[in-house]
């Protein structure tokens, strides 16, 4: 009785939380299909026409498309790059005998997530600037891939770290070199992390805003999340505009990871569980 009772209680927990956490989409997506007047004369309730009115009036009349292009370029690239570089490092870290180099680098990676990114902003703006690379998508692709690697290599290394050595004796008798190893044996394997710290990049990446708004003056260049603040200030606070560009923002995160989520669950609980 007290067992049914305990389960009981924690699943309406979960279902409250549940609820909590999918009120605001589902409050935005509702909006969307409304009007400016039915918003503020009915916030709560339903719209009393289903239009595509407003998502039509965003992703053409305020280049939203455009902006939304723009989003999923930089974060894919950076994303992409970020993985790269951390699956050779986290390869040479653990499966590499680099003697002291191993400790240095990992105190460097463990360094760098301590130092709060706000206080580079400024540090990033002039190197930026001073390489030319001022409003180009390379002024978020290199910040992107450099703030996203410590974390990245950690996870995939703790990851590299279960896989057994046998593989790579194995590799080794049959004559392949090093890079053979890591492109044929521990990258495949690797998979299901690879999978997880994309996503955790990806995300991270599609949603940033501050080195976005402050490294990107061009409208054509502009991503998502700063071009939501530019549609607003051109419509004159269209809400239900403003609220179709919300889930243009939003259905591309839920999509991808509606798709990679059982990747995502296994890159998290592998490394604890093989070896």
């Amino acid at each position: 009785m007290a067992s049914t009772w305990k389960r009981g209680l924690s699943h309406g927990i979960l279902w409250v939380y549940l609820l909590l956490t999918l009120y605001p989409l589902v409050w935005v997506l509702n909006s969307s299909f409304k009007t400016n007047k039915e918003i503020i004369t009915n916030p709560w309730g339903l719209p009393q026409e289903f239009t595509l009115d407003n998502y039509v009036a965003a992703w053409k009349g305020a280049k939203i498309s455009t902006y939304f292009f723009n989003s999923f370029y930089v974060s894919i690239v950076a994303s992409v790059v970020t993985i790269l570089f951390a699956s050779a490092a986290g390869y040479a870290i653990t499966r590499m005998q680099l003697g002291r180099v191993n400790k240095y680098v990992n105190a460097a990676l463990l360094l760098a997530l301590l130092v709060p990114g706000g206080t580079l902003i400024l540090p990033l703006f002039v190197w930026l600037r001073d390489l030319g690379l001022y409003n180009t998508h390379l002024a978020l692709i290199f910040p992107y891939v450099t703030f996203g690697l410590p974390l990245t290599v950690f996870i995939v290394s703790a990851f590299m770290k279960s896989i057994p050595a046998d593989l790579e004796e194995a590799g080794v008798m049959d004559g392949l070199t090093a890079f053979g190893l890591f492109a044929r044996i521990i990258l495949p394997l690797t998979v299901p992390a690879l999978v997880t710290v994309f996503i955790l990049n990806f995300l991270s990446n599609w949603n940033e805003f501050v080195m976005a708004y402050l490294f990107l003056s061009k409208e054509k260049l502009r991503t998502l999340p700063t071009g939501m603040v530019a549609f607003m200030n051109q419509f004159n606070m269209n809400y239900g505009g403003l609220a179709a560009s919300i889930m243009f923002s939003v259905v591309p995160v839920l999509t991808v990871y509606a798709f990679l989520q059982e990747k995502i669950i296994e890159g998290v609980t592998a490394g604890s569980t093989k070896g």
